[in-house]
């Protein structure tokens, strides 16, 4: 079981917490605001009160006990900053900092975050990629360079099968997964391609574009 500390439970904090509960992890919220502490306390498994740029205070939490550590404090950043090098300093295995803009996240690498979000501009580059084509349903971005795709299969590879089609030998793309109305299924090589079809595929973006001449 995943046991983390969620430091900070605004909406953004608190629907981590939630979900994390909901997935049977082992839950600690932190906030210094009671009012946010009462209303996450049925979803978690304990929360505390508490300042968390107090050393002592988060040195009794615990820290090195926990597999994650999420600062995910809204306000002001030297907050965030600090609690970060905190929690570091205190031992923390992994720690998982929020950032708004491209200056935040590097200062947040710098004190030692191990991983940074940026919901904002994660949510734009999402929102526009997909939005960007018709042929684009979904995508989840691993890299600067790889991402995973949900695409509407293009019409010209109706009727051929997927060895005829081969496009992990002409564009180095694999594809994981089918969908074909409510059905969710591992193609074959002899799957042959229907209208209507979507394909899961991961390869790096400009092999994507060009294969489904997005």
């Amino acid at each position: 079981m995943t046991s983390a500390l969620i430091i900070g439970v605004g909406e953004f904090g608190a629907h981590i917490a939630t979900r994390m509960s909901e997935l049977n992890c082992e839950v600690m919220a932190v906030d210094s605001n009671e009012d946010r502490i009462n209303e996450i306390l049925p979803y978690v498994t304990s929360a505390r009160i508490g300042n968390c740029t107090d050393a002592e205070f988060l040195r009794s939490l615990g820290i090195g006990n926990f597999d994650i550590c999420i600062v995910a404090v809204g306000g002001l950043f030297q907050v965030s900053l600090e609690t970060t090098c905190t929690l570091k300093e205190l031992g923390a295995k992994y720690v998982l900092a929020r950032a708004t803009n491209d200056v935040q996240m590097k200062f947040l690498r710098m004190v030692g975050a191990d991983e940074v979000a940026y919901p904002e501009k994660q949510t734009a580059i999402r929102i526009a990629t997909k939005y960007a084509s018709e042929t684009i349903l979904d995508f989840i971005q691993l890299d600067n360079n790889y991402s995973i795709y949900e695409l509407k299969i293009p019409k010209d590879w109706y009727g051929k099968s997927l060895a005829q089609v081969d496009i992990r030998k002409k564009y180095n793309i694999n594809i994981l997964t089918f969908k074909r109305g409510d059905n969710v299924f591992l193609p074959t090589a002899d799957t042959v391609v229907l209208e209507g079809d979507i394909a899961f595929v991961i390869g790096e973006v400009k092999d994507i574009n060009k294969c489904f001449r997005i």
